[in-house]
């Protein structure tokens, strides 16, 4: 399988564009070698501009809940680009948008649609601290939340794939603000608010994190997030960019019982197309700006285009759709795990509906460091060898996979095959 395009293609963008990438997760950093630029997708596949067919877990890092070029999605953007691309005003389509959300997540009584998850967190972030009226931050060590200033502590996805402790231009004065933990860790979490106490604005969370690959929430840990913060005043966002309605039609929070104060997205709510949201209780969203005192603006939020693909999609979310794509997934994963002991490789598997990872040299992955004690090197070798048998995985060890309604049980079927060939000659 030759990719001699791609490696022109790159050396090419590297001239123009700072690592030749638009964003350092397509880096290749975790996994070495080059990007590989793709061309199209149709399905569960990717074709790149060599010509080569892959199937792909990747699904654009997950909003391709029905697989690329989904026909229902692509024809209501060319419908919506032939009336228009954007127009800077108000559009029903953004009420529609906005409805549909509040129907899917019970914990959203107002929305507001931006273009970017980073801008989600971002806003939320600051929407929580005007509430409050205080300044202190808490995040979960290894769960990203976009790079504004103050979430690039300890951060995951690039940030960890590329071993960045931080980053130049985060001024230490904010960094200070945010207060970092153990992911699943409740006695940890007790621990700061008691110190603590009066002073945090709010606890951001990945309710299922996927940016230092898939790890689910231990029972009753995120029961805690909810009870630590109701007591002592703080704001509880769930930052469900990824998993809102992935995991579930009404995300995370869904799938797992519990209620946060506000709640960012992303990913599906666009069809693929760059978008973002935040929203939650009435009384807090009565904040922003115009409505409040705390400011958020953008110029091209509730893009036309991503509101019509975003409603191509959230249409026709039903409990058919989640019971289809966990069980591909757990058919992958369970295949997997059984193909790579098969072969004598330690491995532990993590999923949760539609996202999940496999972990080398590990016998459980739920936090930050067991994360980081995972055999990264194995899974290059593992990454690389799949892409040669036509299967593309997240380039990293640090990011969770995707399946869609497009990976049927024939597409699973010769992904397994691949991975067993694999298996026995790394």
């Amino acid at each position: 399988m030759t990719r001699e395009t791609s490696s022109e293609l790159i050396a090419r963008a590297r001239n123009a564009i700072p690592g030749g990438v638009n964003s350092p997760v397509r880096a290749f950093g975790g996994v070495g070698g080059d990007p590989i630029f793709f061309s199209r997708g149709e399905g569960a596949y990717l074709e790149d501009v060599d010509g080569n067919r892959y199937i792909d877990y990747v699904a654009s890092w997950g909003p391709m809940l029905f697989g690329h070029a989904d026909e229902q999605v692509v024809n209501a953007v060319v419908a919506q680009a032939k009336r228009g691309l954007g127009f800077g005003a108000p559009t029903e389509a953004e009420t529609l948008l906005a409805e549909k959300v509040i129907e899917c997540v019970p914990s959203i009584d107002k929305v507001r649609m931006v273009s970017s998850g980073t801008e989600a967190t971002m806003s939320a972030i600051r929407l929580a601290r005007g509430f409050t009226g205080r300044d202190l931050l808490v995040k979960f060590a290894g769960c990203y939340h976009g790079h504004s200033d103050s979430l690039l502590v300890k951060a995951g996805s690039g940030v960890l794939t590329l071993g960045i402790p931080g980053s130049p231009g985060v001024p230490a004065a904010i960094a200070e603000l945010t207060l970092t933990l153990p992911f699943n860790d409740v006695e940890a979490l007790k621990a700061l608010f008691a110190k603590q106490a009066g002073r945090i604005a709010a606890v951001i969370v990945e309710p299922v994190a996927g940016n230092m690959g898939c790890i689910p929430p231990q029972p009753g840990f995120l029961e805690a997030l909810r009870e630590v913060t109701e007591k002592d005043g703080a704001v509880l966002i769930f930052d469900e960019v990824m998993s809102g309605f992935r995991v579930a039609r009404g995300g995370a929070q869904e799938r797992f019982g519990v209620t946060p104060d506000l709640t960012t997205l992303g990913k599906i709510i666009g069809g693929g197309l760059p978008v973002g949201a935040f929203g939650g209780r009435a009384d807090i969203m009565a904040h922003v700006a115009p409505e409040g005192g705390v400011y958020q603006a953008g110029t091209l939020s509730g893009n036309p285009l991503a509101v019509a693909a975003g409603l191509a999609m959230l249409e026709r979310l039903d409990t058919s759709v989640y019971a289809q794509i966990d069980s591909a997934t757990q058919t992958l994963i369970d295949g997997l795990a059984e193909r790579a002991r098969a072969a004598g490789h330690r491995v532990c598997t993590n999923n949760v509906c539609g996202m999940f990872s496999l972990f080398f040299d590990a016998d459980e992955v739920s936090n930050y460091d067991h994360v980081a004690n995972t055999n990264a090197e194995k899974f290059s070798r593992f990454f690389h060898a799949m892409l040669d048998q036509g299967v593309y995985l997240a380039p990293s060890a640090f990011e969770a996979g995707f399946v869609s309604t497009a990976h049927t049980e024939d597409v699973i079927k010769t992904t397994l095959d691949a991975a067993e060939r694999v298996f026995s000659e790394l």
